[in-house]
């Protein structure tokens, strides 16, 4: 359940707090007060696109904050990914910076997108006022039934199945109508490969031979080289280190009359000891080695004949062997691609799978189709369709990444009429009436902690209105519902109220949040009625609107066309609305200033 919503430089909203409460609350106020601000922030704070646009002008940032009372399960959800909180609680964050970049956080902890949207389609569902439009899309339709019935994992895995078997169709036709380039393609890909195997090379070959090729082809002149050098160190008239004894002797004898000389003796001592061992380094090295002018020849040989081949190749030596991998790699994928008979084999395969899913996708939708129009039929009635029938059609459409059915909304709009698309025959107010009692059956079908209207009830009116009061209300018998709406019928039967207004301050202009006790109801109700032309008629008639729905709730929720079987919730939820619902505002909030509406409270 949403406890409570903090903006901060959203919008036209300078900063804002609002608390909510459990049950049915309405936001209303004149257009363009902002009301709709408030669900655009709830929505970014779940994981709605961000945009610098939401950023009020002149502020740094945007900063939504959103506070969660959940339950157990969803905590476990949050443990697994190391996002828990306190228990029961939950926090959610949303900064939008004016470089273009968003943070998430969730419980104070680093959060992505993707996880906060996932989090949020746990916690509120909204139902927006341009939903009832999506229903002339047949697109539209066929997602709107999925969802209701819950197919998302069929439908994900006959996408699959389709993206399988038109691969491997492409492939086919590919091998098909390329046969000529592919066997060109592998013909040169053969030589290549029988050039480079020939040479048979092992690992780190090339690098080993081009430096025996250096040492071989220089042996005279390390030989003599290193030779030379150790006679100067330790074995020639005037060698260094006969130089350097004579040095430490000399040395020691000053140090037995000056102390301090001793660790210069030792360092002199150090440096004749290497100078002994490079001298005995270079001897040895001398005596080993070889000069072989046949083993010389055989590495040039070699080398040479790499060499020619890489070059041959338009290769460095050394990328030779890592080549030949992706030639074999590549060679191998040909050979597959021009089987022709296991192409065909695992094509028709491919298809087999995608219509056996595809198939029970359809019998999902079918019988998903069949409760849903029935019920849809059941809810238009009493929004003032009565006779009208929805009808649900998957009849056999052409395959594709969605399965193999055209699914279709069809309205008859009486008794004995025969259904036809809803998009040629159903006017503005019967989509919307539709729409809305689709919503309605969906939050049923599928619910979550939060429902939120946003208009949802446009284009309707009259006596339907006060229906579409009462389906919110019997909604809010089982979760928190929210609706911004402009109908004073819908208003008058939410156990809260909250109007919001836009004023125009030092900063510009600027929405605030007030919740209404009952004397402010009557007064939002009466303006709802009849605008800014208040009469003490209009204010008796706002009055009497909130005691009929208030006696209404206590009684259960009656409506104003009651039937045996609600189509909301079952008639024992209903009795849980046994005492007034009016006496406390839905919660306070701070206006730009930071001042903290009061709320008043009667007995």
């Amino acid at each position: 359940m949403l406890r409570r919503l903090r903006l901060a430089d959203f919008v036209i909203v300078e900063a804002a707090e609002i608390a909510f409460e459990p049950g049915f609350t309405v936001l209303t106020g004149e257009t363009g007060a902002g009301k709709s601000i408030l669900l655009d922030a709830l929505g970014l704070v779940l994981g709605g696109r961000s945009d610098t646009g939401l950023i009020r002008e002149g502020a740094a940032r945007a900063d939504i904050a959103a506070e969660f009372s959940i339950d157990a399960a969803l905590e476990a959800w949050l443990r697994e990914r190391d996002l828990a909180g306190d228990p029961g609680e939950l926090l959610v964050r949303r900064i939008v910076e004016t470089d273009g970049r968003s943070r998430a956080r969730i419980n104070d902890q680093p959060a992505t997108i993707t996880v906060l949207r996932e989090l949020g389609e746990k916690l509120v569902d909204i139902h927006g006022q341009h939903e009832s439009q999506s229903l002339l899309r047949p697109g539209a339709q066929r997602d709107l039934l999925d969802r209701h019935g819950r197919h998302e994992p069929q439908v994900a895995a006959v996408a699959n199945a389709w993206s399988h078997w038109q691969n491997l169709a492409a492939t086919l036709e590919q091998a098909r109508s390329g046969a000529r380039e592919l066997a060109l393609r592998a013909e040169r890909l053969a030589w290549e490969i029988d050039e480079i195997a020939t040479l048979r090379l092992a690992d780190g070959e090339w690098e080993a031979l081009s430096a025996e090729q250096q040492r071989l082809a220089h042996g005279r002149d390390l030989l003599e080289g290193c030779a030379a050098i150790a006679d100067a160190l330790s074995r020639g008239e005037g060698a260094l280190t006969e130089t350097l004894g004579s040095l430490q002797q000399r040395l020691r004898s000053l140090a037995q009359v000056d102390p301090s000389l001793t660790a210069t003796v030792e360092l002199i001592d150090s440096a004749a000891i290497q100078l002994d061992e490079a001298a005995s380094d270079l001897a040895s090295y001398a005596q080993r080695m070889d000069l072989d002018p046949e083993r010389l020849a055989e590495v040039e040989q070699r080398v040479s004949l790499i060499f020619a081949t890489a070059r041959k190749l338009r290769l460095p030596p050394e990328e030779l062997g890592t080549h030949l991998q992706a030639l074999q790699t590549e060679a191998a994928e040909i050979a597959a691609r021009t089987d022709i008979e296991a192409l065909e084999q695992a094509t028709a395969a491919a298809e087999t799978a995608y219509r056996k899913l595809a198939a029970d996708l359809t019998r999902r939708r079918t019988a998903t189709a069949a409760t849903l129009s029935a019920g849809v039929t059941r809810e238009i009635g009493r929004l003032g369709m009565a006779g009208a029938r929805l009808s649900i059609a998957c009849e056999p459409g052409n395959p594709g990444p969605g399965g193999m059915d055209a699914v279709e909304f069809r309205i008859a709009s009486h008794d004995g009429a025969t259904p036809r698309p809803i998009a040629r025959v159903a006017s503005g107010g019967e989509l919307s009436r539709i729409g809305l009692a689709i919503s309605v059956l969906a939050a049923e079908a599928n619910p979550v902690p939060t429902l939120i209207f946003d208009e949802a009830d446009a284009g309707i009116g009259g006596a339907v209105a006060a229906v579409v009061g009462e389906l919110m209300q019997r909604l809010a018998a089982s979760c928190q519902v929210f609706c911004v709406t402009h109908l004073p019928q819908v208003a008058s039967r939410a156990d809260h109220h909250l109007r919001v207004s836009k004023s125009t301050g030092k900063t510009g202009p600027s929405s605030k949040v007030d919740p209404l006790d009952d004397d402010a109801r009557v007064q939002e109700i009466a303006r709802m009625l009849a605008g800014k032309d208040l009469t003490a008629a209009t204010k008796t008639h706002a009055r009497e609107m909130l005691e009929t729905s208030a006696r209404g709730a206590n009684a259960g929720g009656a409506g104003p066309e009651p039937e045996p079987e609600p189509a909301v919730v079952p008639p024992d939820t209903q009795s849980r609305r046994t005492s007034p619902r009016r006496n406390k505002p839905a919660g306070g909030t701070k206006d730009n200033a930071g001042q903290t509406s009061r709320r008043k409270r009667e007995a």
